[in-house]
């Protein structure tokens, strides 16, 4: 992405082995293994980069517990493999984080089922990462939590990410190995598919920032759209498999919920697993799981009924804190792209990716953020067949080049940014630091981010618009409160200056900023969200009538995980003695 969108345009009308239509991070997983093999890969992305699903999940890099309890080792064994790998290669963009899990009396599944559940999900990873705590040293891990009929609590291990610069990061080093021959373009819709003797062959693509057109063909085009893949296939005259999901998710300033471990229980109303952690500076909740049935074209926003769900969860979990709307600093919704299967609960819904070809467009959708490389991976085979020369994938190629580089350390960088700055932009991490203006590399208030990686972000990587910047380039928008407009005199100097806004452009780019911010980011109006206080009260009251419920016998999917994971124990154990 070092080369400007005018220079990037220029080169659309050569012939392409891969047309990828999607910038998210699945599309962006395709554009790296693509470039690994020397392809000449093309990327578009209809709006910005990360602009759907991939920056808005729940920045979570996780194994899946809770596909243990549908049966899922394969899924849940890849996804804990690639988290480890991700750990280990991306320090300072993927990191640790410590899940503290609450059981409370009267909760099923109980201590022993999630006992039993974390020692499998540990054996999957061949670690040892959970512990068990009586409620008293619970209580001193997680002051604030409600104390009345808790029985115990865990702790395990997961990670989190900044899922919008993960996926930036990755395009960038897509582009900087294939030398030329794979780039990356936002805001480029494809508007139609161009079809010879029956088969897809490329696009015709639109540049919505400068209105131009041209065709790009390709020998191979793949779907990577996400929640918008039928929109595409439905050129093909082909039947919607997609049912878009929106999960929506709190922020709260981290000195009025304060946790430096996340925290995961279940709705006191319907009993589903929410979360609370801390994240950049702030605590975030999260997240729901509903049909989203307002337009893909349109930004999504959480809803006054979810807001009303996840205050009930904070509630529930945080009483003595007396945490109301007013303590709300933003919110973000995203939309998930899953593949209906006619359940009627949302949540039952299968979360695993599907490939589908189709008169030869190939639709990859659907899979985790954490299984990204192990999705692109299966993209590439399911095509290659159809590039002829093209050599096999590695074996195990790393998911983020190794980054061993020294930032200059006469400009007053600590080790906690350097690494921050190595996690989320790779090998250009010390010229980012070198481009930094006097003061710019010191955090902006309130956060853990740099003047430095606004100018930076602006001049490098393709920024189009200030919600560009400020919602994904970097978190500003989120973390700040009223979307970081308390920065808007120095971003006005600095938008003017890289991107060569007139003072008309800027107050344009303003306005419309701070409209999506307060239509999409911020709390709908307050007199729509329902009470969440009677409800929790009404189901807190509920389960403390009920009767103490009897240790019954394993079920039979708990059986069975039981079973695989004392089988894949002893064979981790005979392989590190035959070693």
């Amino acid at each position: 992405m070092t080369l400007s969108r005018t220079a990037h345009w220029q080169s659309i009308n050569r012939p392409w082995d891969l047309l990828i239509i999607g910038g998210g991070i699945t599309g962006a997983g395709i554009l790296r293994e693509a470039a690994r093999l020397g392809l000449k890969a093309l990327l578009v992305e209809q709006r910005d980069f990360a602009w759907g699903t991939s920056s808005r999940s729940s920045k979570l890099v996780h194994g899946g517990l809770r596909y243990l309890k549908q049966g899922k080792f394969r899924l849940t064994r890849a996804s804990v493999r690639e988290r480890q790998e991700l750990l280990h290669e991306g320090p300072g963009l993927i990191d640790p984080l410590g899940f503290l899990l609450s059981v409370y009396k009267g909760d099923f599944p109980g201590r022993l089922t999630f006992a039993l559940g974390l020692t499998v999900y540990d054996l999957l990873a061949l670690r040892w990462d959970h512990a068990y705590y009586s409620p008293q040293d619970f209580q001193r891990l997680a002051p604030y939590i409600a104390r009345k009929n808790l029985e115990c609590g865990f702790r395990y291990g997961d990670a989190q990410t900044d899922d919008a610069r993960l996926t930036l990061r990755v395009l960038q080093e897509a582009c900087a190995e294939s030398d030329g021959q794979a780039c990356a373009l936002n805001y480029v819709r494809a508007e139609s598919l161009l079809r010879a003797e029956g088969k897809v062959v490329g696009a015709v693509l639109h540049d919505l920032e400068t209105d131009a057109r041209a065709e790009a063909h390709a020998r191979v085009v793949i779907n990577a759209t996400g929640a918008w893949a039928d929109t595409l296939r439905s050129q093909l005259g082909e039947e919607a498999r997609i049912r878009p999901l929106r999960g929506s998710h709190l922020i709260f300033p981290a000195w009025r919920l304060p946790l430096t471990q996340a925290v995961s229980f279940l709705h006191p109303v319907d009993r589903r697993p929410v979360f609370i952690f801390p994240w950049e500076g702030v605590t975030l909740v999260g997240t729901t799981d509903v049909d989203h049935p307002t337009s893909l074209d349109e930004e999504p926003a959480i809803s006054p009924q979810e807001v009303s769900y996840l205050m009930a969860a904070v509630e529930a979990e945080f009483p003595d804190l007396h945490l109301g709307l007013e303590d709300v600093q933003s919110t973000f919704a995203g939309v998930r792209p899953v593949i209906g299967s006619g359940q009627e609960d949302p949540s039952k819904e299968s979360r695993e990716h599907v490939l589908w070809d189709e008169s030869g467009l190939l639709t990859v959708t659907g899979g985790k953020l954490t299984t990204f490389r192990l999705i692109a991976q299966d993209a590439i085979r399911a095509v290659r067949h159809r590039l002829p020369g093209v050599p096999d994938l590695g074996r195990n190629p790393p998911v983020l080049d190794p980054v061993d580089l020294a930032l200059p350390t006469a400009r007053g960088l600590d080790e906690p940014l350097r690494r921050r700055l190595l996690g989320r932009y790779g090998a250009r991490a010390p010229a980012l630091t070198m481009a930094a203006h006097p003061g710019e590399l010191e955090p902006i208030p309130g956060t853990h981010t740099l003047w430095a990686e606004l100018r930076w972000t602006a001049r490098h990587e393709q920024v189009c618009h200030l919600d560009d910047l400020l919602l994904r380039r970097t978190r500003l928008g989120l973390l700040l409160p009223q979307g970081a407009a308390g920065l808007f005199p120095a971003l006005q100097g600095i938008c003017q200056q890289e991107l060569g806004w007139t003072a008309e452009r800027w107050l344009s780019e303003r306005a419309r900023y701070q409209a999506l911010w307060g239509r999409c980011y911020s709390l709908p109006p307050t007199d729509q969200i329902p009470d969440w206080r009677e409800p929790v009260r009404q189901a807190l009251a509920f389960r403390a009538a009920q009767p103490s419920i009897p240790r019954r016998a394993l079920p039979p999917t708990i059986l069975g995980v039981l079973l695989a994971g004392l089988g894949l124990l002893g064979y981790w154990l005979y392989r590190r003695n035959k070693k």
